[in-house]
């Protein structure tokens, strides 16, 4: 079918779609607003909308409430198996890892992380906490909890390593291995909006993890609050 004789809104999605795969507009740029880009292609608001509508589907652009309609990245998968393997999965799809630690620390525990690690309330435990970033955009706020007492000197390691995996296996010999992973989606809290770079107001998938050894010990309790709008979170067999 010639170009001309489809419908005005998918000529549109069309236009803007080659305008950004030709990086007239890029990946985070701000695009026109409705009024102006009614103008520009001299049809009304609804047509526009429709247009718009087919990008959003495809996940090409996105609206952040009060801001405006911005150019977005194809989403980020991280498959949830049994290997905890997050290093690997951004680098097969090209991305760079990186990581910057928030916090280290030594903390008794509370009620939820003593029961999720199957120790008393107060035992000491290892806080871990990192900023993951893809390519330098920050996707995920991590918070890693471990027991002192399974790890003598974790604290003074974990700067030492980008990939909790290797430090554990290195350092301990011991496995990472997912036991078990609980998915929710809430509204980001002030702080983490801050560290992704994201409104307040923003939505985030929150994955709370058991890790264990090779003897079915209970070795990590893992809370990760990855950004809602930049992440696919897929289920693996293994």
């Amino acid at each position: 079918m010639h170009q001309d004789a489809l419908p005005l809104y998918i000529q549109i999605a069309a236009e803007l779609r080659q305008n950004i795969q030709d990086a007239v507009f890029k990946i985070g740029d701000r695009l026109p607003t409705e009024t102006e880009l009614s103008e520009r292609f001299g049809v009304n608001r609804h047509t526009l909308r429709q247009a718009m509508r087919i990008l959003r589907q495809e996940g090409i652009v996105g609206v952040e409430r009060g801001r405006g309609t911005f150019v977005t990245a194809a989403p980020i998968v991280v498959p949830l198996g049994t290997r905890v393997r997050y290093n690997e999965a951004l680098k097969a799809q090209s991305l760079q890892p990186q990581w910057e630690v928030l916090q280290i620390a030594s903390i008794p525990a509370d009620a939820k992380v003593a029961q999720q690690l199957q120790i008393a309330t107060d035992v000491p435990v290892v806080l871990f906490e990192r900023l993951s970033l893809a390519d330098g955009v920050p996707i995920s706020v991590s918070s890693s909890y471990f027991p002192s007492d399974l790890f003598p000197g974790l604290r003074s390691h974990c700067e030492q390593y980008h990939s909790i995996s290797k430090l554990l296996r290195e350092q301990y010999d011991c496995d990472h291995i997912r036991q078990s992973t609980r998915l929710s989606a809430r509204v980001a809290r002030p702080q983490d909006a801050r560290h992704l770079r994201m409104p307040a107001t923003s939505p985030i998938l929150l994955s709370e993890s058991i890790n264990i050894n090779q003897t079915d010990e209970v070795i990590e309790y893992g809370v990760t609050r990855f950004r809602g709008d930049r992440m696919e979170l897929v289920i693996a067999n293994s």
